[in-house]
Formats: C-alpha cells, sequence, structure tokens
C-alpha cells in the first residue's frame, strides 16, 4: 500500500526539522550551561521535544493506517510529520503544549483522521491506535536510557533534570492515551472488538473522553494515585522523583531561577 505513496508526500516537512533543530540547539544550550537563562533553555528544550513527540505520535497513527489499507493518509500530509497537517492543530499541539505548561501532564491529543472503512480485519484497528501511544513509550525508554543503563557520568546536572521531565511527559502521554475510554488510543484498541450495539451506545460520548478523564484528575485522590504511578514508572526506568522535580522547577523560567539544594 505504500507504494501508492508520492515522493512528496513523504518528504519530511521543513516545520518538524525546524522542531528537532530547536530541540538540539536548546539541548546543547541546557548542556553547556551557555544560556543567560538555563531555565528558558530547558523550557524550549523540553517544549520543543515534546511537540516533536507529537508529532512522531501521529505520524505512527498515520504510517500504520497507510499499512494497514488506507492509501489516503498521504494525500492529507500526515506523513510529512508537519504539525499544521493534523486534523485539530489546538487539540494536537497547542492545547499538549498548555497543558504542559500548566501542570506537568502529557496531554494526548488526537488529530490524523484515517479513513477506517478502508482497513479490514479488526487487529490491523487496533494496531493503529496502539501505535501512538507506544510510540510515546519508545520515547521515554530513549530518553530515560542513560539513567537505567547508569550512564550518567559527565552529564551535566541540569540536562539531566530536564531529561527526565520530558521524558515524565512522555509516561504521563503514555498512561493516559491507553486509558479504555472513548476518545483514546486505549478505546480505539478496544472497540474492534466490541459489539455493534456497544460502539453505538458509546460514541455519543467519544468527544467528552478527555475532558471526562482531566475533570476526574481533579479530585485529590485520584491525583494522587495518578502521579504516584508515574512515579513508580519512572523510578522502574532508574529516575528518582528529585529529577523529574527539578526538571520542571527549571522548566518553568518565569517563577525564577531555581536554587538547587544539595
Amino acid at each position: 500500500m505504500a507504494t501508492a505513496v508520492s515522493r512528496r508526500d513523504r518528504r519530511i516537512s521543513p516545520v518538524f526539522l525546524g522542531l528537532v533543530a530547536i530541540m538540539g540547539v536548546s539541548g546543547w544550550a541546557v548542556w553547556t550551561g551557555s544560556s543567560a537563562s538555563p531555565g528558558f533553555a530547558v523550557f524550549l528544550f523540553v517544549v520543543s521535544g515534546w511537540v516533536v513527540s507529537l508529532c512522531l505520535h501521529e505520524y505512527a497513527h498515520a504510517r500504520t493506517a497507510l499499512h494497514g489499507g488506507d492509501i489516503s493518509i498521504g494525500a492529507k500530509g500526515y506523513l510529512t510529520l508537519n504539525p499544521l497537517k493534523y486534523t485539530h492543530v489546538a487539540l494536537s499541539i497547542v492545547l499538549p503544549v498548555i497543558f504542559v505548561i500548566m501542570g506537568g501532564i502529557g496531554l494526548p491529543g488526537g488529530a490524523v483522521f484515517i479513513e477506517r472503512h478502508r482497513i479490514r480485519g479488526r487487529w490491523k484497528h487496533s494496531l493503529i491506535s496502539a501505535a501512538g501511544p507506544l510510540t510515546n513509550v519508545a520515547f521515554a525508554v530513549a530518553l530515560t536510557a542513560p539513567f537505567w543503563l547508569g550512564a550518567l557520568d559527565g552529564v551535566p546536572e541540569v540536562f539531566r533534570y530536564a531529561l527526565a521531565f520530558l521524558a515524565m511527559l512522555q509516561v504521563t502521554a503514555a498512561i493516559l492515551n491507553f486509558l479504555p475510554v472513548p476518545g483514546l488510543d486505549g478505546y480505539g484498541v478496544i472497540e474492534p472488538w466490541l459489539s455493534y450495539r456497544v460502539r453505538r451506545q458509546v460514541e455519543p460520548y467519544a468527544p467528552f473522553g478527555l475532558l471526562a478523564v482531566f475533570g476526574v484528575l481533579w479530585i485529590p485522590e485520584v491525583n494522587h494515585a495518578f502521579f504516584d504511578a508515574i512515579d513508580w514508572v519512572m523510578r522502574s526506568l532508574g529516575v528518582s522523583e528529585w529529577e523529574t522535580y527539578w526538571g520542571q522547577e527549571f522548566f518553568r523560567f518565569w517563577q525564577g531561577e531555581p536554587q538547587l539544594t544539595p
């Protein structure tokens, strides 16, 4: 199926390359400490890295759908990794960035429009839905590799904290996305296996699933349990709560440069 997509449809967007460049330059500034404001450098590194991960998340959905049978994906520009080509730029890029700034939560987005009627087989539909959050999982594992490999010698302290916070965003995005709630990828994984009657009953609630999840997260007990689970996953990846905490503190540069304590 991929052969039906032209080379132009698969060409990486300059917008995405620009985001990668910002991530690289800001990461270098954090590593070397050459920025006049370390917090602002961390902010640019985390935000650009987060948007890059969102692009890869949606690309994974699109690429899997292409191989599953939806050859319309290429013409829609989803394979270029250009975030401006997504169906809901505000929902998939702007809102997630705002939630990162406000609360340090990796908000899952929904962006690519897949023509599901072109795809045959329940396993293919499930895999298409799972491909996005699995990308966040892979990104989290890659970002935390220096921690769980014990390869932190020579890694500057602030850069380590920035990596930890960016990795935590990937973990929150993966966990939230895999919830079996209508409108999220987790529900998309199980939906093909549900009866037609159940799917029809659930369909009207899909646009409100994400809002419901964040409404529930405002409940203190649920919020504590959620972040306890995040901390457990991060510790399993070799990252301490101390490191994610200071990563978020540096990220919030508008509050002033944090004073590290021993």
